[in-house]
């Protein structure tokens, strides 16, 4: 049994929003597009997370964007980004985007790969001050690192790709039953966990593969995990 402490919201994978196109299949854990959930709108400032396949050599046209942080990382497989400053990169496996839209931009991704699809999750945060400049930041992450919190996506830290909002984006892969602790960087936060494979226990609450859930009102973290497993720690003002 999930907790019923209003505090506590659970995402089980199954219950998530599906598109299915042609060229894409898409799991939306908030409302996106035609899936509209009037309980699943955002998790305080995160408005978005979808977790996308692409087929080889298809993908999101050109596209505007304005007042939004988007995060991209890419699972398996690589993207292809352009947009109107001019930008055109490669999003590799194992690499973190963020492209602060601001003002406003147009942008496209489109499966880099000829001969198999690519998984990435899609994340909108949204901005603490509207109307900035346009922005774009990319990284590779050390996949060598293990059994670490690793910061990601941060306001105030330097070797963290920087977002224009009070988030902290965390990333850890870990062996089998270890277990980490983790305390928000202010009072008041709130914590959305997003599984991206294994298992793990959060102060007593089970998620699984593909399983999200979020606490508000909690500023301490137990993390144990029950199998070897990658999560993704969302921590944004609610």
């Amino acid at each position: 049994m999930k907790s019923t402490q209003n505090s506590f919201v659970y995402h089980p994978a199954g219950s998530r929003g599906f598109t299915q196109w042609e060229w894409l299949k898409s799991y939306h854990s908030f409302s996106f597009g035609e899936y509209f959930d009037p309980a699943r709108i955002q998790f305080g400032a995160l408005r978005v997370l979808n977790d996308d396949l692409v087929n080889k050599g298809a993908g999101f046209g050109a596209h505007p964007h304005a007042n939004m942080e988007i995060v991209t990382i890419p699972l398996s497989g690589d993207l292809h980004h352009r947009d109107s400053t001019g930008r055109d990169a490669i999003i590799r496996q194992h690499d973190v985007q963020i492209m602060s839209a601001g003002s406003g931009i147009t942008h496209s991704e489109v499966n880099a790969n000829t001969d198999i699809p690519v998984a990435f999750l899609q994340i909108w945060i949204l901005p603490e001050t509207k109307n900035t400049t346009p922005t774009y930041e990319q990284k590779t992450l050390d996949t060598a690192v293990r059994n670490h919190l690793v910061t990601i996506v941060a306001p105030d830290n330097p070797k963290a790709l920087h977002i224009n909002q009070q988030c902290w984006i965390t990333l850890l892969t870990a062996d089998s039953q270890r277990q980490f602790t983790y305390h928000t960087h202010r009072p008041g936060m709130g914590l959305y966990v997003f599984v991206i494979s294994g298992s793990v226990v959060i102060n007593d609450e089970t998620l699984l593969e593909r399983d999200g859930g979020g606490w508000m009102d909690t500023e301490l973290f137990s993390i144990i995990t029950q199998t070897d497993a990658k999560i993704l720690m969302l921590e944004v003002p609610v």
